[in-house]
C-alpha cells in the first residue's frame, strides 16, 4: 500500500538546490530518494523521473555551452540562463507540488519514462 507524503515530494524538488552548496548533491539526493521511495510514496516515481530528466538535461545543455564560450561568449549567456532555470524551477515545482499540481520542467529531455 502506497502512502501519500506531499512533504517528501516537496523536499525532493527542493533538494536540487543542494548544487548551490555542494556542487553535486542536487542530483545525488533526488536520485537516492527516488530509488528508495518510488515504491512506497504515491507520486515519487513520477516526480523523481521528472527531476532526474531535468537535471540530466541541464547538465547536457551546460556541456553544450562550454564550446560556445569561444563563439563571441554566447556560452556565458547560456550558462547564466541554465543557472537561473536550475534555481527557479525547483522552487516553482516545490510550490506546485504543495498545491497538488503536477511539476513542469521546461527543456527536459525524457531519458526516464
Amino acid at each position: 500500500m502506497m502512502k501519500e507524503d506531499k512533504q517528501l515530494l516537496v523536499l525532493t524538488h527542493l533538494s536540487q538546490l543542494l548544487d548551490l552548496v555542494t556542487g553535486f548533491g542536487g542530483i545525488i539526493v533526488p536520485l537516492i530518494l527516488w530509488l528508495t521511495k518510488k515504491d512506497e510514496i504515491r507520486g515519487m516515481d513520477f516526480h523523481g523521473k521528472a527531476i532526474l530528466n531535468f537535471k540530466i538535461s541541464m547538465f547536457i545543455y551546460l556541456l553544450i555551452c562550454l564550446p560556445l564560450i569561444l563563439l563571441l561568449g554566447l556560452g556565458f549567456v547560456g550558462m547564466i540562463v541554465i543557472g537561473l532555470i536550475s534555481i527557479i524551477y525547483p522552487i516553482i515545482n516545490a510550490m506546485r507540488v504543495s498545491n497538488h499540481q503536477e511539476p513542469s520542467y521546461p527543456l527536459s529531455i525524457q531519458f526516464l519514462k
